[in-house]
């Protein structure tokens, strides 16, 4: 194709991408880079008839003025992503200094609020993604084994939890394993204790939020692992039968490396996705023991003290998280085309 008539073909969706993904990146990372402007006070003096007194008041015209002529704020540089609700580097510093073991130094960091989420982030996209992975493939089989008339009521069922949002079915699990709920009623039942509550313990409530997410996501990679299901040749699985290979060697050596390009793009979606958790987190109510970057962003916006130079920092750090999660499997994908074409 020639190079012309190749920049007029790809001129609308490069103009899409700087319009809508580039430009908005650059002014998130400019506002980062500002802080809010403080309140100007002043100090008037009041006189009465038992004498004057002095009180300092916000100059609320003085203010509007500042932030009017300086609406993204004051200009901080970096001090932003050092400050101790980031990444806190002197704080990190100084707890180095004064623990006298590791387990110590872990316990103050994870004290630090950025931290305390980006741990969690972690832990929920590399226990939740993987998971998504193999259920999802399991799912597949399973299904493409079903007779025929079994499939479509089978599809339907599977493909329920991408119906309800994302939001509404963390409340009706969070409803669910509430004391009164069917799951915490009957645990309390079980366990012969009146007092069993999987709120209350942050591991239960972590383990608890990994299980939504893997039923939430799984029926996305079930669909496509189906869908790719479809697409692998009869004749190379007649010959592994005759060759005499079972189910499993079937599967492991001529299923799952024609799944593989499709493991792939799952893999980059949910890491994408699993990475920026957030409405699980709201639903179960869990942010006194599990909060993610996505809901620092949040909680930063609310309120009447809105701090967004503190939310433009911390998604800048989570586009960077995201972008060094996504870079092996972009870089492995990139070989791999590579050496096809050669």
């Amino acid at each position: 194709m020639p190079h012309r008539t190749f920049i007029w073909f790809i001129l609308p969706s490069l103009a899409a991408m700087i319009l809508f993904i580039a430009l908005p990146i650059v002014s998130v990372l400019v506002q980062s880079l500002h802080v809010e402007h403080e309140q100007v006070l002043v100090t008037v003096e009041n006189c009465g008839p038992f004498g004057c007194t002095e009180e300092t008041r916000v100059d609320r015209e003085a203010t509007a003025e500042l932030r009017e002529a300086q609406p993204l704020g004051r200009f901080n540089g970096f001090g932003t992503y050092l400050d101790r609700g980031h990444l806190a580097t002197q704080e990190l510093a100084a707890a180095w200094e004064s623990s006298e073991s590791l387990g110590a130094f872990w316990g103050q960091v994870m004290n630090l609020p950025f931290y305390r989420a980006l741990v969690f982030t972690l832990a929920y996209t590399f226990i939740v993604t993987p998971l998504v992975l193999i259920l999802g493939l399991a799912i597949a089989l399973g299904v493409n084994g079903l007779p025929r008339m079994l499939r479509g009521p089978t599809i339907f069922f599977s493909l329920l939890p991408m119906i309800v949002t994302p939001l509404i079915g963390s409340l009706v699990l969070f409803w669910m394993i509430d004391a009164d709920g069917v799951i915490g009623a009957t645990l309390q039942i079980l366990f012969d204790d009146p007092d069993l509550s999987l709120k209350a313990s942050p591991t239960l409530t972590w383990i608890t939020l990994f299980i939504y997410g893997v039923w939430s996501s799984a029926p996305f990679a079930f669909i496509v692992f189906y869908a790719g299901l479809q697409t692998v040749p009869e004749e190379t699985l007649e010959a592994a039968m005759i060759d005499g290979a079972s189910r499993w060697e079937r599967i492991r050596y001529v299923v799952i490396p024609h799944l593989m390009p499709l493991a792939v793009f799952i893999t980059l979606m949910q890491l994408m996705d699993n990475f920026r958790v957030f409405e699980p987190i709201v639903g179960f109510q869990a942010q006194a023991s599990a909060t993610s970057l996505s809901y620092l962003i949040y909680s930063s916006l609310r309120g009447d003290t809105q701090q967004f130079g503190s939310a433009a920092a911390t998604s800048m750090l989570t586009i960077l998280g995201v972008s060094i999660l996504l870079a092996p499997v972009l870089i492995r994908t990139w070989r791999d085309f590579n050496r096809k074409r050669a």
